[in-house]
């Protein structure tokens, strides 16, 4: 049975941040709170998890999913940062936007394996919303996410926590719900190529 916990928006109960951590470490999928609406989560090693984001969504194993990172350091272990990248990282995280960054050899290799080939790159996050960054914190390492888009249905309206909960509660083994979020998306910045790139502009532009 999915556990919706309620928790506070600014000062999240702790035992309710770590029961929700637990779950996605024994394999679940969740909904969190993000500064770009609710997203689905789940643990790195969460393989069962992300293949039933794959069947909600229709999507093949090629792909990519956004890594949710607590700090620059912990992203600065999984994707190359240059200088550049660095410090345009610096000047807009924590935040709503998702850089596009080349992938370390310390990516695990279940990510860096999934789909035909090795995956070159990899999307990065740090989220800018307190309830996602204490989970982030309980699990110890990064999360998986993806956004709550799904096919043959209308996007979400808003991300008021009781429609997010009408529409994908039933999909999920827990819901962190903090109340409604900012809808997204998150702005999407490439930083393989030689200069920074913004690929989409979210609900907060960006400018690199």
């Amino acid at each position: 049975m999915t556990q919706r916990l309620h928790v506070h928006p600014v000062s999240p109960q702790e035992r309710l941040v770590f029961k929700a951590a637990d779950i996605l470490k024994d394999g679940g999928l969740g909904l969190c709170p993000t500064d770009a609406g609710y997203a689905l989560v789940w643990a790195l090693n969460g393989k069962a998890a992300e293949e039933r984001v794959q069947r909600l969504r229709q999507l093949d194993s090629k792909h990519p999913f956004t890594l949710l990172c607590r700090q620059l350091s912990e992203a600065g272990r999984l994707a190359r940062l240059d200088d550049p990248a660095f410090r345009l990282l610096r000047s807009l995280t924590p935040g709503p936007c998702t850089f596009i960054l080349p992938a370390s050899a310390e990516l695990p290799k279940r990510i860096k394996h999934s789909g035909r080939s090795k995956r070159r790159d990899i999307g990065i996050r740090l989220p800018d919303h307190v309830v996602a960054r204490s989970l982030l914190e309980a699990m110890g390492e990064p999360l998986l996410s993806t956004s709550l888009v799904f096919p043959d249905e209308d996007p979400l309206a808003s991300h008021e926590a009781e429609e997010v909960a009408e529409r994908c509660l039933r999909w999920v083994d827990v819901m962190l719900d903090a109340g409604d979020c900012e809808p997204g998306p998150t702005s999407v910045v490439d930083c393989t190529g030689d200069q920074p790139e913004v690929l989409r502009q979210g609900f907060h532009p960006v400018t690199v």
